[in-house]
């Protein structure tokens, strides 16, 4: 009976785990650094973190020059300055952990930053709010998680900055008043998004 009740936790236990992130030392893949085990969620978060900066700085600048609120433009700010700072602790973060990083926006990244060039006006702002809150709101979730499990302290202290920088930016993102809640998807982050303001409307 024991035997039984044994076969009957241990499936359960098994996926509520599949909601955590595994222990450093039972993950595969888990690397040894200076400043503690780093795991494959470790790394990817890094370079995530890189990526973003990568093209959510371009499109900052772009709301300076062509954002039509000052909210819009306030945002533009906060994107430029917070991801200068994060991508500077991103690349230090990778030099002492040893890890390679992106050096330019991913494809998908990139199509983003084409919508927004060829957008103007009104629609530029719609697009800029919607499609630039949408990847925060993805990002933000990934952040938590390695947070919360991270057992290295240069990831610990990464993920800190990025929350407090994340958490900034989807603020001021939604004092546009432009975000379209019911329209924000749940894609993941680098995959593709929804059509072209990632469900705002016209008004």
């Amino acid at each position: 009976m024991m035997s039984t009740a044994a076969a009957l936790v241990v499936p359960v236990v098994r996926s509520a785990g599949s909601y955590r992130v595994p222990r450093a030392d039972d993950a595969p893949g888990t690397m040894q650094t200076p400043t503690g085990p780093l795991t494959p969620l470790d790394r990817d978060f890094v370079k995530r973190v890189r990526l973003a900066g990568l093209w959510e700085i371009p499109a900052g600048r772009m709301a300076l020059a062509k954002g039509g609120t000052p909210e819009v433009k306030t945002a533009g700010e906060h994107l430029i300055e917070g991801h200068t700072d994060l991508d500077r602790a991103t690349l230090e973060a990778a030099a002492t952990l040893g890890l390679e990083v992106p050096d330019e926006p991913s494809a998908q990244q990139k199509a983003w930053l084409k919508q927004l060039d060829e957008a103007q006006g009104p629609e530029f702002d719609r697009q800029f709010a919607n499609i630039v809150r949408n990847a925060h709101g993805q990002v933000f979730a990934v952040v938590a998680q390695v947070r919360a499990s991270t057992q290295n302290s240069t990831v610990r202290d990464l993920a800190t900055m990025a929350n407090t920088t994340v958490l900034d930016h989807m603020t001021v993102l939604e004092d546009t008043r432009l975000v379209n809640y019911g329209g924000l998807s749940g894609f993941p982050a680098g995959s593709a998004s929804p059509s072209p303001a990632a469900g705002a409307t016209r008004r």
